[in-house]
C-alpha cells in the first residue's frame, strides 16, 4: 500500500526510537519540532507518489513480486528505470531541497547485487531473505536508513588495528539463531525518523577484518539502538524562508550489542561479497546524489531569475547577468548529463538488475561534488548583496520601521519590496546559513569524497584502449612482420638510435695552427 505524507508521519508514532538532539531526549519522533523539516522532506516521496501526474516518474512495477511500489523502493530492471529514478529524484529535490529516501533504493539495489553473488560463491541463502525482507518494506511503503559510514577511528588504521574496536560496526557474537552487532555508525540520513536501519560496511575488508564484513536489517527502535542527531534544516527560524519547512538530520547511530535474527542478516563476514556491497552502493548512490543536486539547482536558478527581475535588471540586456546564470545552467545541466548517460548506458548485473554505468556516473558525482561552490558563488553574484545585509525578518513587522524599509528596500515598481526581500532571504538559506553550508559538505563528501570518484573513474575508465588506439594509429600495432619496436626508452626505432656527433667548426679565414702562437 502507497502510504500519504500523513500516513507516513503517523506510522512513525509506532516506534519508540532513543533518540537525543540537542542534548533533550526526543519523547515524540513525530511531534518534535526540531525534526518536522526532515519528515516534511521525506513526506514529498509519499504524496508525489499518490499524484496522477508524477505515476509514472514515483512509481514502478516490481518485477520479483508484481505490485506497484514506490520508485524509492524499487529494484532496477531496465536501463529506463535507471533514467526515471534519476528524473523522480530530482523532481522530489527541487521540492524539498533533499528528499533522502533515494538512499534507500540505492542500498536495496546494491544488496540485491551482493546477496546473489554471495549466494552462488558461497552456498548461503541471503538472496531469499533479501527478497522476502523487500517484498515486506515495499508493502509497508516504509523509510529506511542507510547505516553506511561508521565512525573508522584513527584513518591510518585498518577496522582490525583500532584501539577501540566500536568505531566500526562489527559482529560481536554468532548465536544459533542470529549475530549481535556492535559499534558505531557516524553518519545516518534522516536517522531519527525512519523506520528501520540497513546496515552496511563503508569500506572493502581483508579477510582478518571479516567482523566489519556485515549487512543487516535493524528497526530503528530495536533494544541497544541509541540515536544522536542534529535537528533537520532550521525549525523555527524566520529568516530560513525554505529550511524552516523542508531540511534533513543526520545522526550518530551506536549500536550496543544489538541482536539481529537470520532473516534479517544479509552478509556476514563475506569479505569479498561485502565489498562488492560496498562499490555498487557507491555507483548507484553518485548516480542519484546526481538528480539530487540537479534539483537543487533548479532552486538556484529560478531564485536567480527571481532576485535577477526583484532587482530591476533583465539578463537579455545586460550581459554579466546572463552569463552568470547561463553558467549555473551549465553546470546543473553538464552534471545531470552525466547521469542521464550512466542511466542510458546502465550496465546489467549478474544478478538481473540493472546499474548506472561507473564511469559517468562517479564523473557526474565528481563534477557536483567540486562545482557546488561555484554554483553558490553564482547564486551570489546574480543576487547581489543583499542577500546577507537584509534587516532580520523581525522589522517586517516592526511598525517603527516597516514602512520605511518597504520604501527604500524595493526594486522594481510593480515587484512589492516584500517579493523582493523574501526571494532575497530565500537565496540567503540555501547558499550563506548554516543550511547553505550543509547544501555545499553534503555535496562534496556525500557518496565519498572526490578522491573516492576519482579512484573509482580510474579503475573503471578504458585507459588502455586508448593507449592501444594511438599506438595502432602511430604504425606501431605491427608484431606480425615483426616490426615492432621496443619499448625501452631511447628505441624509437628497430634498431635503436645513436646520438649525432658534433661537428668540427672550421677554422676562421686566415688563422693556422702556427699562427696562432702569436
Amino acid at each position: 500500500m502507497l502510504m500519504t505524507a500523513e500516513d507516513y508521519r503517523e506510522s512513525l508514532r509506532r516506534y519508540p526510537p532513543t533518540v537525543w538532539v540537542d542534548g533533550e531526549r526526543v519523547e515524540s519522533v513525530a511531534d518534535a519540532p526540531s525534526l518536522a523539516p526532515g519528515i516534511a522532506a521525506v513526506g514529498i516521496t509519499y504524496d508525489f507518489a499518490r499524484r496522477p501526474e508524477y505515476r509514472t516518474l514515483m512509481t514502478a512495477r516490481q518485477g520479483t513480486s508484481g505490485e506497484t511500489v514506490n520508485r524509492m523502493l524499487h529494484i532496477n530492471e531496465t536501463t529506463t528505470d535507471l533514467l526515471t529514478k534519476l528524473e523522480a529524484v530530482r523532481l522530489v529535490c527541487r521540492e524539498s531541497g533533499c528528499a533522502q529516501r533515494y538512499l534507500a533504493h540505492d542500498a536495496l539495489n546494491a544488496l540485491y547485487q551482493a546477496t546473489k553473488a554471495a549466494d552462488e560463491a558461497h552456498g548461503s541463502d541471503y538472496h531469499p531473505r533479501l527478497l522476502a525482507y523487500l517484498h515486506r518494506v515495499q508493502a509497508e511503503d516504509l523509510t529506511l536508513g542507510i547505516a553506511m559510514t561508521d565512525a573508522k577511528g584513527d584513518r591510518a588504521r585498518r577496522p582490525g588495528e583500532q584501539a577501540n574496536p566500536d568505531v566500526y560496526v562489527h559482529i560481536k557474537e554468532r548465536r544459533p539463531d542470529g549475530l549481535v552487532i556492535r559499534g558505531t555508525k557516524a553518519i545516518v540520513t534522516a536517522a531519527p525518523y525512519v523506520h528501520e536501519f540497513l546496515v552496511m560496511p563503508c569500506r572493502t575488508h581483508r579477510p582478518e577484518d571479516w567482523p566489519c564484513a556485515v549487512a543487516c536489517a535493524v528497526p530503528v527502535d530495536a533494544p541497544g539502538v541509541t540515536i544522536v542527531a542534529r535537528p533537520a534544516g532550521r525549525p523555527g527560524e524566520a529568516a530560513a524562508r525554505f529550511s524552516a519547512r523542508y531540511g534533513q538530520s543526520t545522526g550518530v547511530v551506536l549500536f550496543d550489542d544489538v541482536f539481529v535474527p537470520h532473516e534479517r542478516v544479509f552478509i556476514a563476514g563475506e569479505t569479498e561479497e561485502a565489498g562488492l556491497l560496498t562499490t555498487a552502493y557507491a555507483t548507484h548512490h553518485r548516480h542519484s546524489c546526481i538528480g539530487a543536486r540537479a534539483g537543487f539547482g533548479d532552486l538556484l536558478i529560478g531564485a536567480g531569475a527571481l532576485m535577477c527581475e526583484a532587482n530591476g535588471l533583465d539578463p537579455d540586456r545586460h550581459g554579466h547577468l546572463r552569463d552568470a546564470m547561463v553558467e549555473l545552467i551549465t553546470i546543473t545541466e553538464g552534471f545531470y548529463a552525466c547521469g542521464v548517460a550512466a542511466s542510458v548506458y546502465g550496465v546489467t548485473d549478474p544478478a538481473g538488475n540493472v546499474m548506472p554505468e561507473p564511469v559517468f556516473a562517479n564523473i557526474g558525482k565528481l563534477l557536483l561534488a567540486t562545482q557546488i561552490y561555484d554554483m553558490h558563488r553564482l547564486a551570489h553574484e546574480v543576487s547581489g548583496g543583499l542577500i546577507v545585509a537584509l534587516p532580520g525578518p523581525d522589522e517586517d513587522h516592526n511598525p517603527a520601521t516597516r514602512a520605511s524599509l518597504s520604501a527604500v528596500l524595493a526594486g522594481r515598481a510593480d515587484i512589492p519590496a516584500e517579493r523582493r526581500l523574501d526571494v532575497a532571504r530565500l537565496v540567503e538559506d540555501l547558499t550563506a546559513s548554516y543550511q547553505g553550508g550543509w547544501y555545499s559538505v553534503i555535496s562534496l563528501h556525500g557518496g565519498g569524497s572526490p578522491e573516492a570518484m576519482k579512484r573509482e573513474i580510474w579503475r573503471n575508465y578504458p585507459v588502455a584502449d586508448k593507449a592501444a588506439l594511438v599506438d595502432r594509429l602511430l604504425d606501431r600495432g605491427l608484431l606480425d612482420e615483426g616490426r615492432r619496436p621496443s619499448r625501452q626508452p631511447g628505441r624509437c626505432c628497430p634498431t635503436g638510435c645513436r646520438v649525432p656527433e658534433v661537428p668540427e667548426a672550421p677554422a676562421p679565414p686566415g688563422l693556422t695552427d702556427a699562427g696562432t702562437g702569436g
